[in-house]
């Protein structure tokens, strides 16, 4: 069967651009004008190739709506852009200077014809399609709304790979790096599911006048968008694993109350959580055109790669399809992973300047690449690494803001540590684990009674020591959450106040649609279809709060029910700013630690409780986000809001039950399972941070903390408000040359050290920025726009089959290649992952006896 066959019952695009009134063209203007129109168009969309044009019926759609477009329109068009994009990172600055140079020639240039093609065409784009080139490259200006989407087939095959990409996903969530079976993985294996499913008779029924059939013809694009959004929001491992696994294991609490029943309701209540916030969110996130969300993009553009019918075109000397594009892409890095990961083991871990001395500490610490922070030009070719944070989806501008900011971190880093700042000197540099005044891994189980602190016990014991990069970490952390509240309501307080308005209205009068507040293409195009009440989410909420509630309360977890109200409603005061800076930017803010002090200071010694309390505050954050990020790309795909819905909780409570049994699984088989020294990287990295935080601000609490081992962090907090007020006024006096600067993202990096994550993680990923997202984004935008996002996708979904298949065939048989390109890296030093620049004293560091 030929798999890129066109057969589809889908409406050509060509038919729906002809509902568009297009009739008359030629009586309003010219041919010649008519061409030149046109040709503008296809430069701007990135899709102008000399004699060639790649989808001429997008040109003929935005080529009709430039026709009919008046001057005036187009110039009172331009110039709401250019105040409501003044502050917009991702809106192109060569695209601001083109429209304010047209605002500003209307008088002069009113005549010209030149000029009036050029505000036309500007203006259209904006007003018909994106600002964003990005988001032109992935989407369509228009809509069929007869395309199939909840079809028999579609649910059928998002249920199976829900349960694929939930395994996968999950069970290499605890390896470092993690191996993603990423949803653009799962699109390419969707594509063929799909097109087998042609193959099956047209047997179905009626119901209230509507045929349902088990094949209602070829699979559509939405069908295919449907099962990914499904995939998308069920395909990971639930936040509450994490918080299990350190209740659990005997690395860390060691609690064997911890049963299968408690996981299950508290994950699962824990998780759809998040779920109804997701609706709160809507109007904040996805609605506004700014909230370009850059992280969902190659989705979209994988989607229109497997189904959108496209013509053999060639852009800068390239004349390959996107799908054969792909699938060389995806097969190159399905069997060059095969180098990094398990034949030569030493391209990941590449820590090649400690192989020139590898006994000498120092070296190790500033490059190496487990107990060091990584200093190093070259530090892997491992795609894996290298897409640490998805370098060619996220702006530049956000990656070098991040990296910067952590450049900085490392130098603090470096500054505390060799001054044993804090004792910090007698520890390793950058470890997310905590230590004994003697040098040795605290163990919390020496200082619990009844899972709670016990005085006598700790006096007699020892504080938790942390290393100089975690002290970092913590600071860095601490300011961003005064620092981002205080940033999103000083740039984006209109923006907030007009959603807080929607959700009111919304509330107030049902039957209002909340499409009609907003007037972008993407609104307008999806008003027709039925919305997602407010209150069904709000429904989800309240029968997923009191679930949680009966799970804590019914098992010893020692927490209160008052102390998850107040950390839910203080998370969700910092919840609106994370979402909008994530999706402005694509850096995904975690707002963990907060939680843990506030639970701290209300339950100090309580460490179980301290667990949940982050938990429902990291997922009142994240697990929104994730699941609005979803939302959003169902906008931009154009599927039904309710339909959306149905798939999103559908394939969430089947995730909850499969990875409830995937974790059982792995704590019982797997030797070794979140240890540091794990032999097939299974070292639970998230896992050991967040056991650390509960230890620091639950166990021991944020007052003996902040007052007796490390005083300066509870300063932090002021120092990330007070940063922003100056930097917000030089922003307005300064517009251009700070343009690109933003304090968030720069702090974010700085809280990027404190774990076994490092500048290895960091360095590689820009350059490979700077490369796609800056140089070949500037000079060769029609190639860009035609394969960045799908060379992305293929090389990840590559890495995450190949990654599979070598752990089943070869290490989860212990079928290991003992060479010299597998030991190196590990060999000196820097693979013993110990060492200090000062020796521990007999009678230990820190604090005397008696006195923390």
């Amino acid at each position: 069967m030929d798999l890129k066959s066109s057969d589809s019952n889908e409406k050509s695009i060509s038919e729906i651009v002809v509902k568009e009134p297009t009739i008359g063209v030629t009586e309003k203007i010219s041919l010649e004008e008519r061409d030149r129109i046109s040709e503008q168009i296809r430069e701007r969309l990135g899709t102008f190739t000399v004699g060639e044009i790649e989808n001429d019926s997008k040109t003929d759609y935005i080529l009709s709506k430039a026709i009919e477009m008046s001057l005036e329109k187009g110039l009172q068009i331009l110039r709401q852009a250019a105040i409501y994009h003044t502050d917009d990172l991702n809106f192109p600055e060569q695209a601001m200077t083109h429209i304010q140079n047209l605002i500003g020639n209307a008088e002069s240039e009113g005549d010209s014809e030149s000029y009036d093609i050029a505000v036309r065409v500007e203006a259209v784009l904006i007003d018909s399609f994106s600002p964003y080139p990005e988001v032109r490259a992935v989407c369509d200006p228009y809509d069929d709304e007869t395309i199939p989407v909840e079809t028999i087939r579609s649910y059928f095959l998002g249920v199976v790979w829900v349960v694929i990409g939930c395994f996968v996903n999950s069970f290499f969530s605890w390896r470092q790096p993690s191996l993603h079976l990423q949803s653009t993985a799962i699109q390419l294996l969707l594509y063929p599911c799909g097109r087998a499913m042609q193959l099956l008779p047209d047997w179905g029924f009626t119901v209230r006048g509507k045929r349902i059939s088990i094949n209602p013809g070829p699979w559509t694009h939405k069908e295919q968008m449907f099962c990914t959004l499904m995939v998308n929001v069920a395909a990971g491992s639930s936040n509450f694993m994490n918080y299990v696994v350190s209740q659990k294991l005997p690395v860390y609490y060691d609690q064997p109350w911890v049963s299968v029943g408690y996981i299950m309701i508290v994950n699962l209540s824990s998780t759809i959580i998040g779920f109804g916030w997701a609706g709160i969110l809507r109007r904040w996130v996805i609605y506004p055109t700014k909230s370009m969300w850059p992280t969902i993009l190659p989705t979209l553009a994988l989607n229109r790669a497997l189904l959108v019918p496209e013509t053999q075109t060639r852009v800068n000397g390239w004349s390959m399809s996107k799908y054969k594009f792909f699938f060389v892409c995806f097969g190159g890095m399905f069997l060059y992973f095969f180098f990094p990961d398990y034949v030569f083991t030493a391209l990941s871990d590449f820590n090649w300047i400690t192989w020139i001395a590898p006994k000498n500490l120092v070296l190790a610490i500033i490059t190496g690449s487990f107990l060091g922070l990584g200093v190093n030009p070259i530090p892997t070719f491992d795609w894996a690494v290298i897409n640490h944070f998805s370098p060619l989806v996220i702006p530049v501008f956000a990656t070098l803001n991040n990296y910067i900011g952590m450049l900085f971190g490392g130098v603090a880093v470096i500054a505390l540590y060799w001054t044993n700042y804090r004792w910090g000197g007698y520890l390793p540099i950058n470890s997310n684990q905590l230590w004994t005044n003697h040098g040795t891994q605290f163990n919390v189980s020496k200082v619990l009674t009844d899972g709670l602190l016990d005085e006598d016990k700790y006096q007699s014991y020892s504080p938790p020591y942390m290393s100089s990069g975690n002290l970092v970490y913590l600071g860095g952390f601490f300011m961003m959450y005064t620092m981002s509240f205080t940033y999103i309501l000083l740039t984006e307080w209109k923006v907030i106040k007009e959603a807080f308005v929607g959700f009111y209205v919304g509330i107030k009068n049902r039957k209002a649609s909340t499409y009609a507040r907003y007037n972008d293409p993407m609104s307008r195009m999806m008003i027709k279809y039925k919305e997602v009440p407010d209150w069904w989410f709000l429904v989800l909420f309240v029968i997923s709060f009191v679930l949680f509630i009966i799970g804590i309360t019914h098992y010893p977890t020692h927490t209160p029910v008052w102390s998850i109200i107040v950390t839910m409603l203080t998370s969700f005061a910092m919840l609106v700013p994370i979402a909008i800076i994530y999706s402005v930017t694509g850096f995904n803010l975690r707002m963990n630690n907060l939680s843990s002090v506030i639970a701290g200071y209300m339950l100090p010694g309580n460490g179980n409780a301290n667990l949940l309390c982050r938990l429902i505050g990291i997922n009142t954050d994240t697990q929104a986000d994730s699941f609005v990020s979803d939302l959003k790309l169902a906008h931009y795909a154009k599927i039904p809001p309710r339909a959306a819905f149905r798939g999103q909780i559908l394939g969430t409570i089947i995730q909850c039950f499969l990875t409830v049994g995937i974790i059982i699984f792995q704590m019982n088989t797997i030797p070794g399972f979140c240890t540091a020294t794990q032999v097939d990287k299974f070292t639970c990295a998230g896992t050991t941070t967040i056991y650390a935080d509960s230890v620091l601000f639950g166990v021991i609490g944020p007052q003996r903390l902040f007052s007796k081992l490390y005083p300066p962090l509870k300063y932090s907090f002021l120092i990330g408000f007070l940063v922003v007020p100056p930097f917000w006024y030089l922003r307005k006096l300064f517009p251009k040359q700070l343009r690109y600067v933003h304090p968030v993202l720069l702090c974010n990096g700085a809280a990027s050290w404190g774990s076994s994550y490092n500048l290895v993680y960091f360095t590689p990923g820009v350059y490979a920025s700077l490369a796609f997202m800056w140089y070949i984004r500037r000079r060769y935008f029609a190639w860009w726009s035609k394969y960045n996002y799908i060379l992305t996708s293929a090389f990840s979904t590559g890495v995450a089959l190949s990654g599979v298949v070598i752990y089943f065939a070869f290490q989860y048989k212990a079928v290991n290649l003992k060479w010299w390109g597998n030991t190196i890296s590990h060999a000196g030093v820097d693979g013993a992952r110990k060492g200090a620049i000062l020796s521990i004293p007999s009678h230990g560091f820190g604090l005397e006896p008696g006195t923390y």
